[in-house]
């Protein structure tokens, strides 16, 4: 049957975007090529038009100078269209890879989804806080062990409030005593007593000596009266006169 009717034929993949751009990026460089040789026989009919005189000459090569003109004015024209297609292409194309980008992310998040969905079934709030309660055991009992071997092996564990606030110790009590004595020292001026100047003690009471005497010494008995004294007590000096 193939031989009669032949083998069918596999169907060639529909062109994609970037090969159509492609395809046209190349014919747009080729047009763009055919412009600059137009370009350059233009220029050199320009200058012959330039140095030759008017008259039949000069035509032809301005009837030669406009058929190139016009061949470049429509090959300008097909590189515009040109242009415009691989513009609509790009933009094809941004669309087509914007989509497939969008694509993939929602087939990330549902892949995501999914296992996220399995990870939870594994994890159990109440667990979790049992979890927890079992830790803050934990951690009571270790710090009771810890107590109990940092206990003192010389300090009695029977001793109650009473005896701690002034019973069989006492220890209240010798720290009032001691708070009443340094309270007493500090009531002068707020200095303490030994840090205050010494007070003289009555020695004078205590061993009757005479007071010390006040005053002008009493006169001898064989002086007389009338002769002036100093001020400690002795015979006055008389002093001279001054004579004129």
């Amino acid at each position: 049957m193939k031989r009669v009717f032949g083998a069918k034929k596999d169907k060639e993949p529909p062109p994609s975007v970037g090969d159509a751009s492609d395809r046209i990026n190349k014919r747009g460089d080729t047009v763009d090529e055919k412009i600059k040789k137009l370009d350059v026989e233009l220029n050199r009919y320009k200058e012959q038009i330039k140095k030759t005189r008017p008259g039949p000459a000069q035509e032809a090569v301005k009837s030669r100078a406009m058929r190139v003109l016009k061949q470049k004015r429509m090959y300008e024209g097909q590189r515009d269209m040109l242009y415009n297609q691989t513009f609509n292409l790009d933009q094809v194309a941004f669309a087509s890879e914007g989509i497939k980008d969008a694509q993939q992310t929602m087939t990330a998040l549902k892949s995501a989804n999914k296992e996220l969905k399995g990870m939870m079934k594994t994890v159990k709030i109440q667990d979790i806080d049992n979890l927890q309660d079992e830790m803050m055991d934990l951690m009571d009992v270790s710090n009771e062990i810890q107590e109990t071997l940092g206990r003192s092996y010389s300090v009695p564990d029977d001793i109650d409030e009473e005896e701690l606030m002034g019973g069989k110790l006492g220890i209240m009590s010798e720290l009032d005593a001691l708070e009443a004595d340094m309270g007493m020292e500090t009531e002068s001026d707020g200095v303490p007593s030994y840090l205050q100047p010494d007070q003289e003690s009555d020695l004078h009471g205590e061993l009757n000596l005479p007071s010390a005497p006040i005053g002008h010494a009493a006169a001898p008995a064989g002086r007389s009266n009338g002769q002036a004294e100093d001020e400690l007590g002795l015979p006055a000096v008389p002093r001279a006169t001054l004579r004129g």
